[in-house]
């Protein structure tokens, strides 16, 4: 018991902020579930019926942190701590990568490009043994990460803005500004298409979300100059709770000066996920599981159905 409660102490108080921050767990939710309707017709069925699985375990790795010190490195790379030129220094394929830096290194500073490559062939051992309950995990599992390589904060050192003056601004953009704005969001992203390179794919990913790091940071920090500072912040209560947050009025100040970045971000991963869940299924030869060609409307309707279903849902949680 005494073990247990240090533990606690640990988790709570002494881990580092990284080893905590994600996308919400309300835009990890959104970006597996919305995923499910860009699977073709003959395996929107199967997906579809385990929707809500795969919504809900979609947060499972973020809560593994907590009992796993090898999870953190797994969800991010401090890409920028490669030098000035980071992706032409640092090889795309991990025994490349390691020859060139050593493991430590690598997993000192994050590995989640070539994660998403590892999880991405357990999904397609897992559809080759037509497992089910190994294929929602590693699908779970797989929208987690390719959705954290979205993120342009998990590609820098300065993950929290701890190094400019602007910590907290990871919770900041990849929790508190979707669950503000998600609702008007368009999570119709079209039909997944195949990918014949699961690590181009994720070393792409995280070009496009380093690209708009910059955009992140800046943003916030004249936008904050300019913002009375009494209207910065405001208090909510969350639970049992009253914390501490950006107001809604300068959240939405810094959500339009990004113009639809986190947005475009979310509906990337939404994507990529499906993507990647449809090519590990091709890859694994195509196999016919329960419940495909039963879906009967059209993603189109079906995805619009669905979220004016989930926000009558998240309302009613509300109150």
């Amino acid at each position: 018991m005494k073990r247990f409660l240090i533990f606690l102490i640990f988790v709570f108080i002494i881990l580092p902020i990284k080893e905590l921050n994600s996308w919400g767990f309300h835009a990890h939710k959104l970006a597996n579930r919305y995923a499910v309707f860009t699977m073709p017709e003959e395996l929107i069925g199967f997906f579809k019926k385990h929707i809500d699985h795969l919504t809900e375990h979609s947060v499972d790795p973020d809560k593994r942190r907590y009992a796993l010190k090898e999870e953190a490195p797994r969800h991010y790379i401090d890409i920028d701590v490669y030098g000035e030129n980071p992706f032409e220094n640092m090889p795309r394929k991990w025994n490349d990568a390691v020859e060139k830096f050593s493991e430590d290194t690598l997993l000192a500073y994050g590995i989640v490009p070539w994660h998403i490559q590892t999880v991405y062939n357990r999904l397609v051992d897992a559809f080759s043994k037509k497992d089910v309950d190994y294929i929602l995990k590693n699908a779970s599992d797989l929208g987690h990460y390719v959705a954290d390589a979205h993120v342009p904060l998990h590609t820098s050192l300065n993950y929290d803005g701890q190094l400019t003056g602007q910590k907290g601004i990871h919770a900041f953009w990849e929790s508190r500004l979707p669950e503000l704005f998600s609702d008007n969001y368009d999570f119709l992203v079209g039909s997944a298409d195949y990918q014949y390179s699961v690590l181009d794919v994720a070393w792409e990913t995280i070009e496009q979300s380093h690209a708009a790091l910059d955009s992140v940071l800046d943003f916030d920090k004249k936008l904050s100059a300019t913002f009375e500072q009494d209207k910065q912040y405001s208090y909510e209560k969350r639970g049992q709770k009253t914390i501490k947050v950006k107001s809604e009025e300068f959240s939405a100040a810094y959500h339009e000066m990004l113009n639809g970045m986190v947005e475009r971000r979310l509906r990337e991963s939404i994507k990529t996920i499906g993507d990647l869940w449809y090519s590990a299924w091709v890859d694994a030869g195509q196999p016919i599981l329960d419940g495909m060609r039963e879906s009967e409307n059209p993603f189109v309707e079906e995805i619009i159905i669905d979220k004016k279903i989930s926000k009558e849902d998240a309302r009613g949680h509300q109150h």
